[in-house]
């Protein structure tokens, strides 16, 4: 009896990046997981890659309201470098990605055998949309700054978010960053909020904000949208350029009674080195004293 042949679907992007560049971000678990979902309400907390003939890949993919997630994996067929990827997913399906470099840009072509369960113009749609955040992300990487910083509190996620979130606690934890710290609005989705510290004169200064995302006990992002300077917003101008549109985002992920917090800072521009060197201090700090909290209490 005759197979039937499979339906194949193709997808594809030119990057405005080196091939080596376009390689390196595509391939290593560490890029992997900032790029590997179609949209801003999933994400990739895993991946793993072992990139050469008989290795596996395997990246987990997840919404982050936590109602469903599944692994995403194969087996190599082939690796060329710089040139091409074929890979065999876990039910049999075959992946095919090839690189055509021209001076400082890359095309990518990828070419993946249909599934049955869903309409080949959906799944379609969704590679694509993963192939225009890859795009994305490559194309921004160079420019933007993306700092992460990680906790595990031995606390369950409801009272981890819970004292993250609650006024009296989070000035608590976040003196490490202004005596003064604290926040002016509502933690609820699409709200403004202003994030708030004085000086030693006694002036407003901080961050003009809004809430991006905030799904109860799994995740919270923080839109930045301008800065708070003696008690004014400004949401325009050469100062405001490095914050605005930036994110503070926040996942929780339970693991055997305790909670994984990670916080990742992405921003459209690099910070000064000053700046960035701050955060590598700050945040570690202020992280361990909300994990004292969270486990004192």
């Amino acid at each position: 009896m005759k197979t039937a042949e499979k339906t194949k679907l193709t997808v594809g992007a030119t990057i405005n990046a080196p091939v080596e560049k376009v390689w390196k971000l595509m391939n290593e678990p560490q890029h992997m997981v900032k790029w590997n979902f179609a949209s801003d309400d999933w994400h990739s907390p895993h991946a793993e890659n072992d990139l050469r003939v008989g290795g596996k890949l395997l990246a987990r993919m997840e919404a982050k309201d936590g109602s469903f997630g599944f692994d995403f994996g194969g087996v190599y067929d082939k690796v060329e470098k710089f040139k091409q990827i074929a890979y065999t997913l876990g039910d049999g399906r075959k992946v095919e990605i090839t690189f055509e470099t021209d001076n400082n840009t890359t095309k990518i072509t990828e070419v993946f055998e249909a599934e049955s369960a869903n309409s080949p113009e959906m799944q379609q749609q969704g590679w694509q949309a993963i192939m225009n955040n890859f795009k994305k992300y490559v194309e921004t990487s160079g420019t933007m700054e993306n700092m992460h910083f990680e906790i595990v509190i031995d606390a369950k996620p409801e009272k981890v978010f819970k004292v993250m979130l609650d006024d009296k606690t989070y000035r608590e934890w976040t003196k490490i960053f202004n005596p003064t710290s604290h926040y002016k609005g509502s933690w609820e989705k699409e709200s403004k909020i202003l994030f708030v510290g004085t000086d030693e004169h006694g002036n407003e200064g901080g961050m003009v904000s809004r809430i991006k995302e905030n799904i109860p006990n799994k995740f919270i992002s923080i839109e930045h949208l301008g800065l708070l300077e003696n008690g004014l917003e400004k949401t325009t101008g050469p100062e405001v350029e490095p914050w605005s549109g930036g994110l503070e985002n926040y996942t929780f992920t339970e693991q055997n009674g305790k909670t994984l917090l990670e916080v990742d800072l992405i921003t459209k521009t690099k910070l000064d080195e000053n700046m960035s060197s701050y955060f590598k201090e700050a945040w570690p700090k202020a992280l361990q004293k909300l994990k004292t909290i969270c486990e004192e209490n």
